[in-house]
This record gives structure tokens, sequence and C-alpha cells, in this order.
């Protein structure tokens, strides 16, 4: 489903609660339970209405993939009661900023970053991001070097709580990033695994996430 972004405040609450309801209908209809599976309103590209909107619908973690997005929408919206999470890939000359202003960090890839982020006064929790592609393009610490990488943070003194993946496309290869995500996170001790968005949630719920990251389920489509 999709509406403009000018639609009026009520009406683009009404059909984000609307949406909200088709996807809970879909995490029921796998067998998991509702009160599991945390969903983090991906906002990236719509205005702070979508953020206001996802809180009166009851969702409490919004997602932003970019800095210059999730900083001006929360110092607009100062008192809304949401944790924020950034998604997005990270560069050392934004970490500052983004440790200002984001909650949790679900993109921890490397190990310069976690020494960035020991350097800043204000301190997110971290999930690190784990890539099942092998693609040069993509974030994300092989499998391979997970564990490394979480005994490094936590051994600077990082929080690190939880494992993010963004899987292939194709759902084999989704299939066995979830399986992988789920696996490493148990051999760590980590609750969250942060799997699945808008096309995979299936997969991902059938696979044990903890969290979904939706943006076009809950929004419609996005504006270029």
């Amino acid at each position: 489903m999709t509406f403009p972004t000018s639609s009026s405040s009520s009406d683009f609450s009404a059909r984000v609660a609307e949406n909200l309801s088709h996807v809970q209908s879909r995490i029921v209809a796998t067998g998991r339970a509702l009160a599991d599976v945390t969903i983090v309103a991906v906002t990236k590209t719509f205005p702070t209405e979508a953020v206001i909107a996802a809180a009166q619908c009851g969702l409490c973690v919004v997602g932003e993939n970019y800095l210059e997005e999730l900083a001006p929408k929360r110092h607009e919206l100062p008192t809304l009661a949401v944790t924020w999470q950034y998604l997005g890939h990270l560069q050392t000359n934004k970490i500052a900023r983004i440790a200002q202003v984001a909650d949790v960090v679900t993109s921890l890839a490397r190990e310069k970053e976690v020494t960035f982020f020991t350097r800043q006064e204000r301190q997110p929790t971290f999930y690190v991001q784990v890539d099942f592609t092998n693609a040069e393009a993509r974030n994300g610490a092989a499998p391979s070097e997970v564990p490394r990488l979480v005994d490094f943070a936590r051994e600077a003194g990082l929080s690190v709580t939880g494992l993010m993946t963004v899987a292939p496309p194709d759902g084999e290869g989704a299939r066995r990033a979830f399986a992988g995500t789920a696996a490493l996170a148990d051999s760590l001790e980590l609750p969250v695994r942060s799997m699945g968005m808008s096309d995979d949630l299936e997969l991902a719920l059938a696979a044990g996430t903890t969290e979904i990251r939706l943006g076009r389920a809950l929004f419609g489509a996005r504006n270029p």
C-alpha cells in the first residue's frame, strides 16, 4: 500500500496502522508471538510524520540509514519516546556525530570502528553486522570474523547485544544467512538477532529473528 507524503497526519497514521495490522497478521501466521518480535520502523526518505505515525501505532523503535536524516529528525522530535537505531554503513569521519544521536548502532563491522566509538563520550548499544554475500560493496563482517570482532568490542568496553544481517535477495541465500546469523548469536550468547525486512520477514521469523526492519511494509513505496 502506498500513500503520498502530503497526506494529512490523520490519514497518514490510519494507513500506517492498517499496514501494521497486516504485518502483525503475517507474523502470527508464522506461529511467532507478537510480543517476541520487535518491529523497527525504518523511516528512511520519509518525513518526521512517519516517525510520529509509527509511535502513535505503538512502535517504539525507529531506524535510519543516514546520519543526515537521523540527526534532524531526532532534533525535531526531542520528547518522542522512541529508540533511534542507526542502520547504515559507518564512516569513521561521522562516528562522533552518530554516537551523539543514535541509541543503537546496528552496523558495526570493523575493529577501527570500535576504536573510534571508544573515544566518544556518549556510548550507544551495538549490533555487529554479518555479511553472507562476500560482495565487495556490501557492509558487514564475514561470519568467520564475527566472534573475534565481538570479543574485541566487548574488551574495548562497548555494549554488544546482537547481530544484524541483510540477507541476499534469493530465498535460499536468505535462509542460509538467517540460520547462520542465529547460530552465531547463540554461540556468542547475544540475545538480539536483527534479521528480516519487508520481503523476507517470514523466512527471518522462521529462523528465530527477534527484530524485523520494515519500511515499505509500513509506509508504502519510498520516494526516489
